[in-house]
This record gives C-alpha cells, sequence and structure tokens, in this order.
C-alpha cells in the first residue's frame, strides 16, 4: 500500500524529516507517535505532496507519488483528515461535507455519500443546514472526518484527531476510527495520545525530532519501558 523511503523535508536549511522510512499494509491500520515538533504533520504534509520532499521516495501501491501533485495523490485514494479540523466555518454541515466528493470516483456516490455519513453521525443529520463554526469541537471533527470519507478514500491520513477535545468526545472518535477500518480503509494516524493510538493500531512507529527512534506492532511498543516512560507517561 504506502511506502516511505528514506524521506528528508526541510524548512530552509533545517531538517524537519531526516531519513524516515516507513510502510502500512493494504487495509492495515498504523500510527505514528511522539511529541509536539516531532515532524508529525510534516509527514502527513509530505506525503499528501502539500509539502515537497528534498529526497527520499513515497510510493502507494508501487507507484512512485514523489513528483506528483496534491490533486494527483487525492486522485490515486489519499485523502486528510487534518490538524484542527480547517472546516469552512461560514459554510453549512452539509456544504462541507460535498466539499469531499471532488474526486471523479466520488461525484456519482454523493448521495450514498451523504447518506452514510449521517448514518454514522445522526446529529450531523438534524444539523446538516446549520454553520458549521457554531457546532462544537466534536461536531465539527464528524464533519472533518465525514467530509474525508465523502471522496472515498482507501488510505486515509489522520492527523491528531484529538486535538483540543474532551475526554468523552476522544474515545468516541477513536471508535469511530475503529469503524472506519472494520470497513477496509488503510489508515496513517498520527496521534500526540499514544496510549489511544496504540489501543486501536496494528504497527506504530515513534517519530522524535525528525526521525523514527522505534518502530514494531502496536503491542511490543506498549511493551517496551523506555517507550512507557518517554511517550505513554509511565513509569518504567
Amino acid at each position: 500500500m504506502l511506502r516511505i523511503e528514506n524521506l528528508r523535508v526541510t524548512y530552509g536549511e533545517a531538517a524537519a524529516l531526516d531519513n524516515v522510512s516507513l510502510w502500512l499494509g493494504d487495509g492495515e491500520i498504523a500510527c505514528v507517535i511522539g511529541p509536539n515538533g516531532a515532524g508529525k504533520t510534516t509527514l502527513v504534509n509530505a506525503i499528501a505532496r502539500l509539502l515537497p520532499a528534498r529526497s527520499g521516495k513515497i510510493s502507494l501501491d508501487g507507484e512512485d507519488m514523489t513528483g506528483l501533485t496534491p490533486q494527483q495523490v487525492a486522485d490515486r485514494g489519499v485523502a486528510i483528515i487534518p490538524e484542527g479540523r480547517r472546516l469552512f466555518t461560514t459554510m453549512s454541515v452539509e456544504e462541507n461535507l460535498e466539499l469531499g466528493c471532488y474526486r471523479p470516483a466520488a461525484r456519482g456516490h454523493r448521495a450514498k455519500g451523504l447518506a452514510d455519513i449521517y448514518a454514522m453521525f445522526p446529529i450531523l443529520a438534524e444539523r446538516r443546514r446549520q454553520i458549521a463554526g457554531t457546532l462544537s469541537g466534536g461536531q465539527q471533527q464528524m464533519v472533518a472526518i465525514g467530509r474525508a470519507l465523502m471522496a472515498r478514500p482507501k488510505l486515509l491520513l489522520i492527523d491528531e484527531p484529538s486535538l483540543g477535545l474532551a475526554p468523552v468526545v476522544i474515545t468516541q472518535v477513536f471508535e469511530t476510527i475503529r469503524r472506519i477500518h472494520a470497513r477496509g480503509v488503510s489508515i496513517l494516524l498520527i496521534e500526540q495520545n499514544a496510549a489511544k493510538a496504540l489501543a486501536v493500531s496494528q504497527r506504530a512507529c515513534v517519530l522524535d525530532c525528525g526521525a523514527i527512534v522505534a518502530e514494531g506492532t502496536a503491542q511490543e511498543l506498549r511493551g517496551r519501558p523506555e517507550i512507557n516512560a518517554a511517550y505513554l507517561g509511565h513509569g518504567v
């Protein structure tokens, strides 16, 4: 599915990602955890081609995407749920959702896509005409998730879905991620809440200071005392 090899991304001469390599299997959910400033959002934006790579290679289903435009990446079935949601706050819930079905492969499924999203999030059906900026943070995250799913992605990049949300809402968001994965969507989850991310993932990487410092199955990383101490807040 997704393979990243020796990816280097810089801001000026400063390296945000330094020779990062990871892979995601078809139908798999994997997470990238790490502290603020580790380069996690940079990684998402580089995969989506919103940021250029200084060197390295990003492949999807064996195709080199390193030189593609963001639109071409989206056309190949990659969708993002961005950090901070980034809704059009003066537009309605439904208008925001409809923006997700821009791909030619998704346009003919608009009605079904909306029906699926409203079945997943009944509160959005009730508030479909409401201005998105007036929703709660959790409801706005539902819209962001729904908008990405409207694109009918085969690979979903989810960046910090728990950011700014109450604990009970965070639990609901991660349960939604489980449900999306159960549909067969491959997911790369970027998350600072390491415990929540590892609980829903099959494999994991730890990104720190722009480099992968640990990787393995989620269970393996949860069982490593140094990972617990540094990133999960547990004592060794």
